[in-house]
């Protein structure tokens, strides 16, 4: 793939999607700066600090750092995420969106995606009413308030300001995906997460020179690093391969047909939904703590802090059955099924139909079940680098997922636009020559 993409400054048209791709996200980060009016910017600030193991931390890495800044991105492209996978399982529950989904083609998908954008804009006004009176009863751990003048426009202004960023940053999502290079949504959030790398990295620099992490345990912290990108590369791009053959055909006195083809499944087909969702309800407990002067609700949470015993394996449970639930929404073998013996197509030694769904939801339990696994153990080892070797950022989990998703993702699209402008230039070199 390297090199090929040295190849990139010969297209013109991948030079450009590229260079839109990158202007669209120096805008999304140059926004993150910019604050919501009335708000005391070191006192959320001193705040997020103090409450970096909760929800707030979770939802402040998907918006880039936006909502400890509270800018006007401070929502992030969250509500468009939460509006399509709450499409997705109306979809599965609702007869009229499924048709509309399989029977309407392009105009269906159109509409479904026309409905996520209300719901984003809805989820957003939910959220930002929600948290600007929250924000209004906040302080700093020194006790300085965090809205200086709370009241009624305070709250009208922020609404609008984050309804705004939202829909402005779901736009720029789009437009990355239609003139730009990958997929916008996740490019924004690739975008956040990788920004914040510099100052990991200066911070560890500045510990390792006062002594509080030791060259040794910074080299182990760098060999599991490399081994564990390696092995999220791979398995992210591992597929069990379930051949089709397709019977043969005679139309008029042509025979069609009788090609051999694949069905492949992803090992981690449900991606990084299930640690979002396994992470958002263990650090509820944390988050209603910040907000609480009840003793035993500061007990509990100290149960469910990240790196105990069973924050860890309610962490591994939770991740496991959502990683079967989502993929059970997203991938439905009796559709595939189906739609394999409209076409006439077949697995070899299984019957079509009902056999041949039962087979593929065999193989794909089993797919899962070892995914499953595989996003277990990669977001649970930041809390045994945090816990064991004091590492003083968080490595791997959810992040590392979306990162190496989205630049192999990326780097997968820039390598088809770059073949298909090398069968383009072969195919006007064919032209020429059958002139000449």
């Amino acid at each position: 793939m390297i090199p090929e993409l040295q190849n990139v400054t010969f297209s013109r048209e991948l030079t450009k999607r590229i260079l839109v791709t990158l202007g669209l996200l120096i805008v999304y980060r140059l926004g993150i700066h910019v604050p919501v009016p009335g708000i005391n910017t070191q006192a959320i600030a001193d705040f997020f600090a103090a409450a970096r193991n909760t929800l707030f931390g979770l939802f402040d890495m998907f918006s880039g750092g936006g909502l400890s800044k509270f800018s006007v991105f401070a929502l992030g492209i969250m509500p468009y995420i939460s509006a399509a996978i709450i499409m997705e399982l109306l979809v599965v529950v609702s007869p009229e969106l499924e048709r509309l989904k399989k029977e309407e083609g392009e105009a269906g998908r159109k509409k479904i995606t026309q409905y996520t954008r209300y719901g984003t804009v809805l989820i957003t006004l939910i959220q930002g009413a929600g948290i600007a009176y929250g924000l209004q009863k906040m302080t700093s751990p020194t006790g300085v308030p965090v809205v200086p003048h709370p009241g009624w426009s305070f709250v009208l202004l922020t609404v609008i300001t984050l309804t705004t960023g939202t829909v402005f940053l779901m736009w720029l999502g789009e437009q990355i995906t239609s003139r730009g290079i990958g997929n916008g949504i996740s490019l924004i959030i690739f975008a956040g997460i990788v920004a914040r790398i510099p100052g990991a990295v200066i911070n560890t620099v500045n510990l390792l020179k006062t002594g509080e992490i030791t060259i040794f345990n910074l080299l182990i912290v760098g060999a599991i690093m490399a081994a564990v990108l390696a092995f999220i590369c791979f398995i992210e791009t591992a597929q069990r391969r379930i051949p089709i053959h397709y019977a043969k055909r005679l139309v008029g006195r042509r025979m069609y047909g009788g090609q051999t083809s694949h069905l492949p499944l992803r090992i981690n087909t449900a991606g990084v939904i299930p640690p979002i969702f396994a992470s958002s309800i263990l650090m509820f407990p944390a988050t209603i703590a910040n907000f609480s002067q009840v003793k035993l609700i500061h007990q509990i949470s100290v149960y469910f802090r990240p790196g105990s015993i069973l924050y860890t394996v309610l962490y591994v449970v939770l991740i496991i059955f959502f990683c079967y639930f989502y993929t059970a929404i997203i991938f439905d073998p009796e559709d595939i099924a189906e739609n394999l013996k409209k076409q006439g197509a077949f697995i070899p030694g299984i019957r079509p139909g009902k056999n041949t769904k039962e087979y593929i939801d065999k193989v794909l339990t089993r797919l899962t079940f070892w995914g499953a696994l595989y996003v277990s153990a990669v977001c649970v080892l930041p809390m045994i680098l945090i816990n064991k070797l004091h590492v003083p950022f968080y490595f791997g989990g959810t992040a590392l997922l979306i990162v190496v998703g989205v630049a192999i993702d990326t780097m997968s699209q820039i390598q088809s636009h770059l073949i298909t402008h090398q069968y383009e230039g072969l195919l006007k070199k064919a032209k020429l020559k059958g002139r000449i």
